[in-house]
Parts: structure tokens; C-alpha cells; sequence
């Protein structure tokens, strides 16, 4: 990995720039900045995550509905706020850093509220809150790593950083894990220590990552920060094909609270364990990232993309089978992370190739808010039709669900045209 030297060019954005004439590509210094702070604030929300489904079914004692309920609002709450986010970082050319820095914000001082929260109600309301906090800074975060980079490099670029994200995303569990095992009130401990950990990764992002205004410059029309022109890029054929494949996959994609509990159930892990579960995916997404990063670069974003989708739905089959190896574990898990690997930053390395620069961060928060939405939808459909039917008439159903879409979505290849 090469860091960019002081001959690239600096945009307006205050991101740096590989020059053209360089050999090899660079990974801009601003992208290992936003990937510290997404490292450090992965520790923080995955310490959450990784207990969260075992305190709410076990601890609360949750039905899987109401479960499906809080998930939902967990992931797919962002979606209200992803294009709000987007058009106040594109607005004025230069607070993509300070509407993210708003985010992160929001999102750490909800981590100790979780210490005063019990029943359903205030926990949806903490949650709705940290994801408000995700959906503000997603979309500002995705265009600074965007603009920072070349066409040519953005699939390494955010494979970098996903690398770099997913890292926390593997201490995080762990650091739950040995809280749990080391304290009397563990859940509460578990909270506080992320309350800390999240308020260290908003302290990284204010002090690295660039954050100048550039020029004032007169945008063309059509491309003035607007949300009606957010919407409208969806005339662009290409960035409406992928918006449409992502909404549909995003509905057939279960969530990953949802996959563990089903695999705890399969093996009969103590809930002692649960919490090392996402560490298999965190992993897998951990090793893969940046050489996916860099195959979507040279092979294509779509064809990464759509493989990534098929490694999710051979994981799905395996749960689904009889069999209970000492193996099922790790690769359902390693498939997990492959998929992961292979979407996350390629579907935004791809939906960038379709979008103005002036109109980078609100672009690509109505692609992620569409698949926010759908996720959102999965997690209902799914909570319910497990409380209704069990869990495995719930996962059959998403699999066949999963293996239509992916075969709809094989008709839909975007051109891959670029837009500067």
C-alpha cells in the first residue's frame, strides 16, 4: 500500500489526489485518516452489536418479532436521515468532515444512554438516535474516500478502508468478550467502555482528516446540491440499474443478528461464546476486502459485487442443511465475511463511476438509502416470519428470495461508464 506524496494535486475538498503521471496508485492520506476513525468507532458499536441480540432475546426476553423490529430500526433508521446527510456535505463544496464529524457525534453520547434504557421503547429511541448519527455521516464519509481517489483506484480505496473499518469490527466483539468475562454487570460495562472508545474515534476525525472549504464555484445545471437533483441522478441509467439491483438484494439480505442467532441455535453455542461469533465475519471481510478492492478494480465492480451475493446465498443454503460439522461454523462465517467483503465499498466504488462530483455525497446516499430501507423491510419480514413459522421456513424463504433477486440483478449490468 502506497501513501500519496506531496505531488499529488489537493482537491477542494481537502483530500488528496494521485497524479496522473504515477506508475503506481496511491492511497490517499485522507482515506487512512477516515479509516482510523472508522477502525476506532467499529471497537465501539460492534462491542454493542455483538451483545446486543443476546441482551434483548436472552436478557429482555424479546420475541424474535420484536427483535426484527429494534434490528430493523438498528439498520435501516439511517435511511431517513442518508440524503439529508448527503445534501448538507455537497451544499457549500467543503463539510463533507463536518456533517460526518455531526454523526459520529450523535452516535457516541448515545452509547452510555444504553445504561438507562430497559424496556423496548427507550432502547428503540437510543437506537433510532445512533443510527440517525450513522445516517448523517455514511454518505459524507463514502465521498471524501471517493473524491480522494481515481477512477481507476477506487475499488482499492475503499477496500483499504473497509479493511481498516472491518479491523475494529474484529476488536470490537473481542473487547466485548473479555469485558463480559471480567466484570459483574456486564452489559453495563460493555456500554460504558464503548461510550469511551466511540468518543476517542470522534477526537481522531476532528484532529486528521482534512476538512477545508474550497472555492465557491458555479455549479452547472442539473448539478446544483439539491435533494430533487440527488433524486434525479436516478435518470442516469447506469446509477438506476444498481440502485434497483442493491433495493432488491438489500430486501433478501437477512441480518447479520439474525445469522448468528440462527447459527447459535444450529450448534448449541453458550451464550457465553455468542458475542465471539461476528469475529468469523469480521475476519473473512478483514482478509478479502482489499484484494476484492482491487479485483472489482481490474475485473469490474459488478461481476465482485454480484459473486459477493452468491457467496451470501451458499451460506444461507448451508445453514439450511442437516449437516452439524465442526466446519459449519467457519465457513458459513467466512462466507459471511466474503460477501461483506465483495459489496460494502464495491457498491459504492461503482455507484461513484455514476455520479457528478458536485453531487458525490447525496449520489451515493440514495443508493445507500434505498438498500437501508429494504434491509430495514428484511429484518421485519424475516422476525415475523420466524415468530410465525421458525427459523428455518424464515430462512428458506429469504434464500429463494436471495437466489431470485441475484438472478434478476444478472440482467441489469450497468454500462460502467465514468462520469468526472
Amino acid at each position: 500500500m502506497y501513501v500519496a506524496d506531496s505531488r499529488a494535486s489537493t482537491s477542494a475538498h481537502g483530500a488528496a489526489r494521485p497524479s496522473a503521471g504515477r506508475r503506481r496508485a496511491a492511497v490517499a492520506p485522507t482515506v487512512l485518516a477516515l479509516g482510523t476513525v472508522s477502525l476506532v468507532t467499529d471497537v465501539s458499536s460492534e462491542m454493542v452489536t455483538a451483545v446486543l441480540p443476546l441482551y434483548l432475546v436472552t436478557g429482555l426476553g424479546l420475541s424474535p418479532l420484536g427483535f426484527g423490529l429494534l434490528d430493523g430500526i438498528y439498520n435501516g433508521f439511517s435511511a431517513l436521515v442518508r440524503l439529508v446527510g448527503g445534501h448538507l456535505a455537497d451544499r457549500g463544496g467543503g463539510r463533507h468532515k463536518w456533517v460526518a464529524g455531526l454523526g459520529y457525534g450523535i452516535s457516541a453520547v448515545c452509547k452510555p444512554l444504553l445504561l438507562v434504557a430497559h424496556t423496548l421503547t427507550p432502547i428503540g429511541a437510543v437506537l433510532a438516535a445512533d443510527r440517525t448519527g450513522k445516517g448523517l455521516r455514511t454518505a459524507p464519509r463514502d465521498a471524501l474516500i471517493s473524491l480522494s481517489s481515481t477512477p481507476q483506484t477506487r475499488g482499492r480505496a475503499f477496500g483499504v478502508h473497509r479493511a481498516m473499518d472491518t479491523t475494529g469490527a474484529l476488536l470490537g466483539p473481542l473487547a466485548a468478550f473479555l469485558v463480559l468475562r471480567a466484570t459483574v454487570d456486564g452489559y453495563d460495562a460493555v456500554f460504558a467502555v464503548s461510550a469511551c472508545v466511540a468518543a476517542l474515534g470522534l477526537l481522531v476525525l476532528v484532529l486528521f482528516v482534512p476538512g477545508g472549504r474550497g472555492p465557491a464555484v458555479p455549479a452547472p445545471p442539473g448539478e446544483r446540491p439539491t435533494l430533487r437533483a440527488a433524486v434525479g441522478l436516478l435518470r442516469r441509467r447506469d446509477l438506476r440499474r444498481i440502485t434497483v439491483c442493491a433495493l432488491l438484494l438489500g430486501l433478501a439480505t437477512v441480518s447479520d443478528s439474525f445469522v448468528y442467532l440462527l447459527l447459535q441455535r444450529r450448534l448449541g453455542v453458550p451464550d457465553r461464546w455468542f458475542a465471539l461469533l461476528p469475529l468469523g465475519t469480521a475476519a473473512a471481510f478483514l482478509l478479502l476486502a482489499v484484494p476484492l478492492g482491487r479485483l472489482a478494480d481490474r475485473a469490474g465492480s459488478w461481476a465482485v459485487f454480484l459473486a459477493g451475493h452468491g457467496a451470501l446465498l451458499l451460506a444461507y443454503a448451508l445453514l439450511l442443511t442437516s449437516w452439524h460439522g465442526t466446519g459449519l461454523p467457519y465457513l458459513v462465517l467466512a462466507l459471511h465475511g466474503g460477501f461483506y467483503a465483495a459489496t460494502d465499498g464495491v457498491l459504492m466504488a461503482a455507484a461513484s463511476d455514476s455520479v457528478p462530483e458536485r453531487l458525490r455525497s447525496s449520489g451515493l446516499a440514495v443508493v445507500q438509502t434505498g438498500q437501508a430501507l429494504t434491509r430495514f423491510a428484511c429484518s421485519l419480514l424475516f422476525g415475523a416470519a420466524w415468530t410465525v413459522w421458525g427459523d428455518r421456513a424464515a430462512l428458506a424463504g429469504a434464500t429463494v428470495a436471495l437466489a431470485a433477486c441475484a438472478a434478476f440483478s444478472l440482467t441489469l449490468r450497468p454500462a460502467g461508464t465514468v462520469t468526472a
